[in-house]
């Protein structure tokens, strides 16, 4: 048997394991990872947005009332100290 030699003109060439599938599971990953970042910023994000809301629609609400013709008959003290800045006190 002959020993075997290295031939010329023959180039081999070989790919390491990590890049042989780069994104390998990356979409997973990518999956959980943004789930447990907004699970983590939920109650930083949500509670003020939902006061935000709440307050704007009472603000709304109210100011319809001020400036209806209901508003102007029941309460036209309310509708007056909405419009010149509340009560004078002194």
């Amino acid at each position: 048997m002959a020993s075997s030699q290295t031939q010329k003109g023959i180039v081999t060439y070989a790919l390491a394991a990590n890049r042989q599938r780069p994104f390998a599971g990356a979409s997973r990953a990518m999956v959980f990872n943004t789930y447990r970042r907004c699970k983590a910023q939920f109650l930083y994000v949500v509670p003020p947005l939902a006061f935000g809301y709440l307050l704007m629609t009472w603000a709304v609400e109210k100011n319809h009332f001020y400036n209806s013709k209901e508003g102007q008959i029941h309460e036209p003290k309310a509708s007056d100290e909405a419009t010149q800045g509340g009560p004078v006190r002194g």
